[in-house]
């Protein structure tokens, strides 16, 4: 694969698993609280390790010449993350 190929695949995996962390805390809303962790935590705590390999492989592979190509779905991914982690922090400490 060419370096932009693999850019850009990796940027996609980089938005898919900034959104499954964000839609698997979003579904902790729809349910009571409950003792121990579900199946959602975990799937959450896996795509935020997922995203550790994967951010650097998009950053190692992005053209720097375009900066506003190459940022694109950072923020993006940037903006799901805090997204999350701020509903999680709610979900934790308020509800």
């Amino acid at each position: 694969m060419r370096r932009q190929q693999i850019n850009r695949v990796s940027g996609k995996i980089l938005l898919v698993l900034s959104l499954t962390a964000l839609l698997a805390v979003l579904s902790g809303y729809a349910r009571p609280p409950q003792p121990d962790e579900g199946a959602a935590a975990h799937i959450f705590q896996l795509s935020i390790v997922a995203l550790v390999p994967i951010t650097l492989l998009f950053l190692a592979t992005a053209g720097w010449k375009e900066p506003l190509r190459s940022a694109r779905p950072l923020a993006f991914s940037a903006a799901a993350l805090v997204l999350a982690f701020g509903a999680l922090f709610y979900l934790e400490h308020y509800r």
